[in-house]
């Protein structure tokens, strides 16, 4: 059987209702599926254990991964309030796909070590828990042993939030595609950089005290211009200060928040931990630096399709995009229907961080799309 891939979503007040008008949706492909993808929203997180036991005796697929989310991504849907799902069930070659859950690189590697080597390089959808406090270095030793990874950082409560075979709690979880399916990732920045990349000649802690030799506050008003240089309250929100990622030849780069200006001292405060050598650069943050991004990130992904069909995409975006970036609730979403198909299965989610490769994000968008035989 060819692989295939069928979605579904609803909103209800109990997610009972939700799964059966989800699983009415889905209609007779649950028959043929041996793999499920569900993303619920987080009033429905303490319910998850009942909601994967009705999904997998209803369809009899059992292989299941997924989380409970800040918020939903469903074909053109942004869904963040209230009870919701989504389902998305397909079908895939037995020996292509694992599922998986780890708490460390060592761990991983002793129990799914060998499969990643044999089918590898590998792909990982990945759902992360934000409270993990080794979770970058997890990433990077898992991105090792793996290939390259994709997804965000979901919900946290009192709850387990991760699905990956059963509900659990966790660091890490999520699904291997191996090396025969074939995909096609992008990463779509929600910033413009507005300055030079400048080095960090003095700092501690999250505090950056001197670039390039001179105060950080007087570079930082150089780049960003007289009006904001004026009053720099109207950095907030829309100033950011950007990390390079060291040997990406795509020029990519993690965001932090500029979290405060010291005039008298002539300090920065950053949303990471700085180190002196460091490179940074200044980006703004807009809806209209926001839409060309993303374009930009779909014209490439169409390109490296090369002709191929898309058979399923997974979108996941920061919590701070969508609606709140982009000034219309599902204009995110649609662009990437647009680019894709209308008829493309998409689910995905709202993030506290996204993946991609091994770094965590922030402010992006991650596109991941499984792809058939090119005709």
């Amino acid at each position: 059987m060819r692989p295939f891939f069928v979605s579904a979503h609803a909103v209800a007040d109990h997610w009972g209702l939700a799964a059966k008008s989800c699983l009415e949706r889905l209609g007779a492909a649950q028959g043929n599926a041996n793999l499920g993808i569900i993303y619920v929203t987080e009033i429905f997180s303490a319910d998850l254990p009942s909601i994967l036991t009705f999904l997998r005796e209803t369809t009899r697929v059992e292989t299941w991964v997924g989380a409970a989310v800040p918020g939903l991504c469903a074909g053109a849907q942004e869904i963040r309030d209230g009870g919701a799902m989504a389902v998305l069930l397909g079908n895939l070659p037995k020996d292509g796909f694992q599922v998986f859950s780890s708490a460390d690189a060592a761990d991983f590697s002793a129990r799914l070590g060998t499969w990643a080597m044999a089918h590898g390089p590998a792909l990982a959808l990945i759902h992360g828990d934000p409270r993990h406090a080794g979770l970058p270095g997890l990433l990077e030793s898992l991105a090792d042993g793996i290939g390259f990874l994709v997804g965000g950082l979901v919900s946290t409560n009192d709850h387990p939030t991760q699905v990956a075979g059963v509900v659990l709690p966790g660091a890490v979880s999520g699904l291997l595609l191996g090396a025969s399916i074939p995909v096609v990732t992008g990463l779509t920045q929600g910033c413009t950089p507005i300055g030079p990349v400048h080095v960090v000649g003095e700092g501690w802690g999250n505090v950056v005290a001197n670039l390039d030799g001179k105060p950080a506050i007087e570079v930082f008003k150089a780049d960003v211009g007289e009006l904001i240089a004026r009053d720099p309250s109207r950095a907030a929100g829309y100033i950011h200060v950007a990390l390079p990622v060291e040997g990406s030849d795509r020029g990519d780069y993690s965001v932090r928040t500029l979290l405060g200006l010291d005039p008298a001292k002539g300090w920065l405060a950053v949303g990471d931990e700085i180190t002196v050598g460091q490179k940074l650069l200044f980006v703004r943050r807009d809806p209209a630096a926001a839409r060309a991004d993303l374009d930009r990130m779909l014209d490439d992904v169409r390109r490296r399709l090369d002709g191929r069909p898309p058979l399923a995409a997974f979108y996941v975006t920061c919590i701070g995009r969508g609606e709140h970036m982009f000034g219309e609730r599902g204009l995110e979403l649609s662009r990437v229907r647009q680019a894709l198909g209308q008829s493309v299965p998409l689910i995905g989610f709202f993030a506290n961080g996204e993946i991609s490769g091994q770094r965590l994000y922030g402010y992006t968008g991650v596109l991941t799309v499984i792809c058939g035989e090119k005709p």
